[in-house]
C-alpha cells in the first residue's frame, strides 16, 4: 500500500484536478501494538478518502501533517472518531492554505514520532509543562517570562515570538542540549515554550521539567493554534513574521512583517526554497529577483552544475560526499545580529 506514481506527475495532477483541500495537523502520543499494521490500516482508509500528506507512526503514537479533500472532510472526521486511538484529538487547521500543501500520501513506521535522541526511560515524558491558551501566552510574556523556540533556525529565521530566545540549531535533538545549556541558573524563572503545533513542546517541556525547572509553560496548540485565537478573540498578535511548515507550502503568514533576507543579494524576503542542484538541495532563503537570475539555485557553483548533462549530474551525487556539500553551500544559519 504505496503510492508509486512519480512525484511530477503527481504534483501536476494537484496543480488542475481543482480540488478544495484542507491542510491540518494533529498527534497524540498513544501505544501502538503494532505499528506497522496500524501504518497499513490508516493507509487503506485515508487514501480512500483522497487525503495526502506526511505521517509518523510509532509504538508511542502518531504525528501527521495532511491535507483533506473539503467534500470528504465530514467522513475523515467520521473515519477520526470511531477510531478508539484517534478519537477526540485536537486537529489544527493550517491559517493559510493553496490547495498544495501535499501531492500524495506517505505513512511511515518510525522508532519515534519526533526524533528527540531522548531516552524515555529516564523521566515522565506523560508529566508535560502547563498548556497555556494565546491570550496566557501573551499575559505570561507581558509578566517577563522566558519565552524559548522550541524550533530549528531555519523556522524562526522568518517568524518567532518578540523577544524569544532563538537557539541556532538544525535539529531539534541538537536543540533540547542547548537550551539546557542556554537557561542554566534559570530553573527557578518561569519558561514558555513554544513550537509550531505543540508535539515537540509536549517532549521538551517534560524534559525540562525532569531537569528541575519549576515553572515549565507550553503554548496549546502552538503557533498554528495561536494565530487562530489571536484572530477570532481579537487579541494582540506577538507573532512576527511567517510560521514555517513542513509541506509543499513551507510557510503560512501569521503577520504581515518581514524580518528575514535573501541569502543570496539580503533584500527583505521570507521564502524559503530548495537549490534546484540535487547535489545540494540545501533549504534557504531566495527573493524572486534571485531566482530568477540564479534559475532557482543557492550560487553560481550550483546554478552551473544544473546545466551539466543530466547523466553527468547524476555521476557527481553517486561520488560526492552529500555531508560535504551541505557545508559548503549551506546558508540558513540566523545571523548573530538577528539574534541579539
Amino acid at each position: 500500500m504505496y503510492n508509486k506514481i512519480n512525484s511530477k506527475e503527481l504534483k501536476e495532477r494537484v496543480a488542475h484536478d481543482g480540488i478544495q483541500r484542507t491542510t491540518l495537523s494533529f498527534y497524540r502520543y498513544v501505544q501502538i501494538a503494532d505499528p506497522q499494521a496500524y501504518r497499513d490500516e490508516l493507509f487503506a482508509r485515508w487514501d480512500a478518502l483522497g487525503c495526502m500528506g506526511r505521517i509518523y507512526v510509532a509504538q508511542e503514537g502518531i504525528n501527521a501533517q495532511m491535507n483533506v479533500p473539503s467534500e470528504n472532510w465530514e467522513a475523515f472526521q467520521k473515519d477520526m472518531d470511531g477510531d478508539q486511538k484517534l478519537h477526540g484529538v485536537p486537529l489544527k487547521i493550517a491559517v493559510e492554505d493553496d490547495n498544495t500543501s501535499f501531492y500524495k500520501l506517505k505513512i511511515k513506521v518510525r522508532d519515534k514520532i519526533v526524533a528527540d535522541g531522548l531516552d524515555d526511560s529516564t523521566f515522565n515524558p506523560g508529566n508535560t509543562g502547563q498548556h497555556l491558551s494565546a491570550e496566557e501566552f501573551n499575559e505570561a510574556m507581558d509578566k517577563g517570562a522566558l519565552v524559548v523556540d522550541m524550533r530549528n533556525h531555519y523556522e524562526s529565521e522568518v517568524g518567532h515570538f518578540k523577544g524569544a530566545i532563538l537557539p541556532d540549531s538544525d535539529t531539534f535533538r541538537e536543540e533540547l542540549k542547548m537550551v539546557e545549556n542556554i537557561l542554566e541558573g534559570k530553573e527557578d524563572q518561569k519558561i514558555l515554550m513554544y513550537c509550531t503545533g505543540g508535539i515537540r513542546c509536549e517532549k521538551a517541556s517534560a524534559y525540562f521539567k525532569h531537569l528541575g525547572f519549576k515553572d515549565v509553560n507550553q503554548l496549546q496548540g502552538g503557533i498554528i493554534e495561536y494565530a487562530h485565537q489571536v484572530k477570532e478573540q481579537g487579541l494582540e498578535n506577538k507573532f512576527v513574521g511567517k510560521n514555517f511548515v513542513f509541506d509543499e507550502r513551507l510557510g503560512e503568514r501569521v503577520s504581515e512583517d518581514v524580518i528575514a533576507e535573501c541569502h543570496t543579494c539580503g533584500a527583505p524576503c521570507d521564502s524559503h526554497t530548495n537549490c534546484k542542484n540535487e547535489e545540494c538541495h540545501v533549504l534557504f532563503i531566495q527573493c524572486d529577483d534571485c531566482k530568477e537570475q540564479y534559475e532557482s539555485c543557492c550560487s553560481k557553483e550550483c546554478q552551473e552544475v544544473t546545466h551539466l548533462p543530466i547523466e553527468v549530474q547524476k555521476e557527481r551525487r553517486k561520488t560526492k560526499s552529500k555531508e560535504r556539500v551541505r557545508n559548503v553551500f549551506r546558508k540558513g544559519r540566523v545571523r548573530e545580529r538577528e539574534r541579539s
